[in-house]
């Protein structure tokens, strides 16, 4: 059946493409089955709902020199969110094709850090799936087991991104193990209250390493803002029933979205940046056109590249 945005089908064959064209990368495309062993109780139960099936991409640059360190990029791949049986309404539908946009984002990225050389040793992850609404679709009240062992009871199924990313730092933080770690994702409205559309929101409990990274953001010209990783918000997640629950009250969202995912972070230095206004226009600006921008791949390429 024929689709007029991308599939996790589809940005797996962008990667294989991308690896294709350079010696340096290399790309492991993993289906729901190697997804399941793996034990991705989140990620598989979000794409559950849709006849897509859900695809999970590692792609890996190696420099020819030993590495100075070892970098991982992981980008949110909703390729579309209906909301699940927190059902979105029309008009917050319409754009859902982007949610995949810290994907490519990081997917992109790739190519540029190949192509310009790095000193570093890089990854990028991507879990890809929908969220659609079906008889198989994930619902409110389930309780789901994580790829390292925390249950999450589900209270919000549009609060899926966060679910797809908490595997996927887990499977970076222990399949890859980096000196350090970010992941891009248009992740809450909230955020886009609190900075509006053209400035995504940048979380980390790791100083240094988010100075460097705001450092290189502000070299590419892409606005990020720092909001604090208020960790006495962690108590909205709590669960009666589950280790903790995926979503928190509304005041501070973008904030307890941060919190949820850096359970999974552990202690590997790591950021979050929320690009939910940023990745796409609704209408053109002069240096850009309207849909979907790109943002955040020149910041990762800078980092990368140059720090």
């Amino acid at each position: 059946m024929a689709t007029t945005y991308g599939t996790p089908i589809a940005l797996a064959s962008d990667a294989q493409a991308i690896a294709k064209k350079h010696k340096s990368i290399t790309v492991t495309v993993l289906d729901a089955k190697k997804c399941q062993e793996l034990g991705m109780g989140m990620f598989l139960a979000v794409g559950r709902g849709s006849d897509q099936e859900p695809r999970f991409i590692h792609m890996t640059y190696k420099p020819a020199k030993k590495p100075r360190k070892r970098l991982c990029f992981i980008g949110k791949g909703v390729t579309f969110d209906s909301g699940g049986y927190s059902l979105k309404t029309s008009q917050g539908m319409e754009d859902m094709k982007v949610d995949m946009s810290g994907a490519a984002a990081v997917i992109s990225a790739m190519d540029a850090i190949a192509t310009l050389g790095s000193e570093h040793e890089v990854h990028a992850v991507a879990a890809c799936c929908e969220n659609l609404v079906s008889g198989r679709a994930y619902k409110l009240g389930d309780v789901l087991t994580s790829m390292d062992g925390t249950t999450v009871e589900i209270n919000n199924t549009d609060a899926e991104g966060r679910l797809t990313l908490g595997d996927a730092i887990t499977y970076a933080r222990t399949k890859i193990e980096p000196d350090e770690m970010f992941d891009f994702a248009t992740l809450t409205g909230a955020c886009m209250v609190a900075l509006g559309p053209y400035t995504a929101g940048v979380m980390s409990d790791h100083d240094a390493l988010v100075k460097a990274w705001m450092s290189c953001a502000e070299r590419t010209g892409e606005d990020m803002w720092r909001l604090p990783l208020t960790a006495r918000l962690r108590d909205q997640l709590k669960s009666q029933v589950a280790d903790m629950r995926n979503t928190g009250d509304r005041l501070g969202g973008a904030i307890t979205a941060g919190l949820f995912l850096k359970t999974f972070a552990k202690d590997t230095p790591w950021v979050h940046v929320d690009i939910a206004g940023p990745a796409s226009l609704s209408s053109t600006r002069p240096s850009q056109p309207k849909g979907g921008t790109g943002f955040a791949v020149s910041t990762i390429v800078e980092y990368a590249t140059r720090a």
